[in-house]
């Protein structure tokens, strides 16, 4: 059966994490530069993680989040039934990390000073504002040996792998503390308390033609299904897959 799935975030860092994540998929993908037009979507994505980064200390707070993962898992060494094995492999990686992000440079810091980028980012806030008139500067660089593009984008994207595997690493590991379970949201409505949850994730069969309204915090949330094609609250019994993530 063909499902949708769904995730949600249930605190703002949780939130801003989850969008980050999303940005660096984009620009992974779009940094192929395969298609004439994906330089707009790498571009967007890059100012975009500026403009996260202008707004909240991300490296700090995933440095202390990450840590909080370590003395988390750290605390099951020893523990019976517990594959120490893996545990310690997990802590190996954890550890690794950490280490890379504290030393590395603000996220972001060196993109901003870079003459380039800095040239082009104010006018990608203009609708439209990537047209060859407003930023000869990027129309020459799209211009140039595929070589040297390739060799500017690695160097951009190499700036943000202690963000990218330290965030990876916190919401794998966030994930996987949650188990996708069989639920009933009764006349399209469903509830339920939480214990200092950050995620949700949910799987929902296509057939039934609705998504998802989510409200709620760490400790309790609502889930409330919509109609696609109406837009109306559901009222049929909608069965799904739900994973609470810690």
């Amino acid at each position: 059966m063909s499902t949708h799935y769904f995730e949600h975030p249930l605190n703002e860092k949780t939130r801003i994490y989850l969008r980050v994540e999303a940005l660096l998929n984009q620009l992974d993908i779009s940094s192929q530069f395969q298609d004439e037009l994906q330089h707009l979507l790498f571009f967007r994505s890059l100012f975009d993680l500026l403009e996260i980064f202008e707004q909240i200390q991300l490296k700090s707070e995933l440095a202390k989040d990450i840590e909080k993962q370590r003395l988390t898992y750290k605390s099951w060494l020893d523990v019976d039934g517990v594959d120490q094995d893996m545990l310690r492999n997990i802590l190996s990686e954890v550890a690794d990390v950490h280490s890379e992000l504290m030393s590395a440079e603000r996220f972001g810091q060196s993109l901003k000073e870079d003459r380039f980028l800095s040239t082009i980012r104010q006018r990608f806030n203009l609708p439209g504002g990537a047209c060859c008139f407003d930023l000869p500067a990027l129309h020459h660089w799209l211009h140039l040996p595929h070589d040297k593009k390739s060799h500017d984008t690695s160097n951009w994207l190499n700036t943000l792998l202690p963000l990218s595997n330290a965030l990876k690493l916190w919401l794998k590991l966030a994930r996987e503390t949650g188990r996708f379970e069989q639920q009933i949201a009764a006349s399209g409505f469903y509830q339920s308390d939480a214990e200092e949850a950050n995620i949700l994730r949910l799987n929902i069969p296509l057939n039934y033609g609705v998504y998802p309204m989510i409200s709620g915090h760490k400790n309790r949330f609502a889930i409330k299904f919509i109609e696609f094609r109406s837009g109306q609250a559901c009222s049929q019994d909608i069965h799904f897959e739900l994973a609470v993530c810690s």
